[in-house]
């Protein structure tokens, strides 16, 4: 799964009546609900998340696990989205690849 599709799949719930109540319903100022973004995202995160891949080079994408903090924190900057969302996200799918293979 490359992560467009991955994209793809967490876009798939976007705005989800059910997800964004069971969300409501966790958060908290620490932000623990926050992993809940991947499950049902609003379509601004989703938005923020479709930018932030869109500037990704190919090897950027080719080697996800590889990423730095420091290089998914400058993604996240040069597209202008929410860093802790965008770590998630790369976390998950770098995730997602290793108890794949």
């Amino acid at each position: 799964m490359t992560i467009d599709e991955y994209l793809e799949r967490v876009g798939e719930h976007v705005d989800d009546e059910y997800g964004l109540a069971y969300r409501r319903n966790f958060a908290d100022n620490l932000g623990t609900s926050q992993p809940g973004m991947l499950g049902c995202p609003t379509r601004a995160e989703y938005q923020q998340l479709k930018r932030a891949v869109a500037i990704m080079t190919s090897e950027e994408k080719r080697n996800v696990a590889a990423l730095s903090d420091e290089q998914i924190e400058r993604i996240a900057d040069d597209a202008g989205v929410d860093r802790a969302n965008f770590a998630i996200f790369i976390n998950a799918y770098a995730l997602k690849l290793r108890i794949k293979n």
